[in-house]
């Protein structure tokens, strides 16, 4: 298929955050006397939305909890955390080859907007992108939501565009939206988990998603 829209989950797929989350995550619950999750638990949450990873890890905490929760996990996350979190490996470079090669780019991510607007601005990659969905302005993976709402904004079907993820939730939520998926093996869940999920392929390192995308819409000179 030649796709015409690439959509990218961030968390695990692009950047390697998924240690620091397991970490703020499992901090953040001994901080407030709750049972520490174990790293598959935590694992297994990310991609979906915070408020409903907090019910699955913890079950339903009062509002005094869940407020206390809140801060102190962006407090941990975004500035105590000493875990590092980087794009990947050759993420730059894939993502600056399939804007060349005429593909829009977009994301679909279980962060908040001002979090995924804050490691944009950190790793200068906000700029690929032409579309993006968050948490807090659709529906928690692995509602089709977010897909149905990228693909109408960019004007293509969803069989012209590509989900790109290193979660069962990202799996799911192509396959809820009729979407082909590609998972990534690197990040929360591996490839069996993936496979199950309804990944089509897996790829090992970014740089690998090219045999999977086709020729391109266009090149960026044709696009000018």
């Amino acid at each position: 298929m030649n796709y015409q829209l690439i959509i990218f989950d961030w968390d695990g797929t692009l950047m390697d955050s998924v240690g620091r989350i397991v970490s703020s995550m499992q901090h953040t619950a001994a901080k407030i006397g709750l049972r520490i999750p174990s790293e598959s638990a935590v694992r297994d949450i990310i991609g979906i939305s915070l408020l409903p990873a907090i019910d699955r890890l913890f079950g339903r905490l009062d509002e005094v909890q869940m407020a206390q929760f809140m801060q102190i996990y962006r407090q941990q996350y975004v500035h105590d955390d000493p875990t590092p979190s980087p794009l990947f490996d050759g993420a730059h470079e894939m993502l600056t080859s399939l804007r060349a090669r005429g593909f829009r780019l977009a994301v679909a991510t279980g962060k908040a907007r001002h979090g995924l607007e804050r490691v944009w601005h950190e790793t200068q990659s906000g700029h690929y992108f032409d579309f993006s969905r968050c948490a807090d302005e659709s529906e928690s993976k692995p509602s089709p939501k977010m897909l149905l709402e990228l693909t109408e904004q960019a004007g293509v079907t969803v069989q012209q565009a590509l989900m790109i993820g290193d979660s069962i939730h990202d799996m799911r939520m192509a396959k809820a939206a009729n979407m082909a998926a590609i998972g990534v093996s690197f990040g929360a869940h591996d490839a069996a988990q993936l496979r199950h999920s309804g990944a089509l392929a897996i790829i090992d390192q970014l740089e690998q998603l090219h045999d999977h995308v086709g020729a391109g819409a266009r090149s960026r000179e044709e696009l000018l």
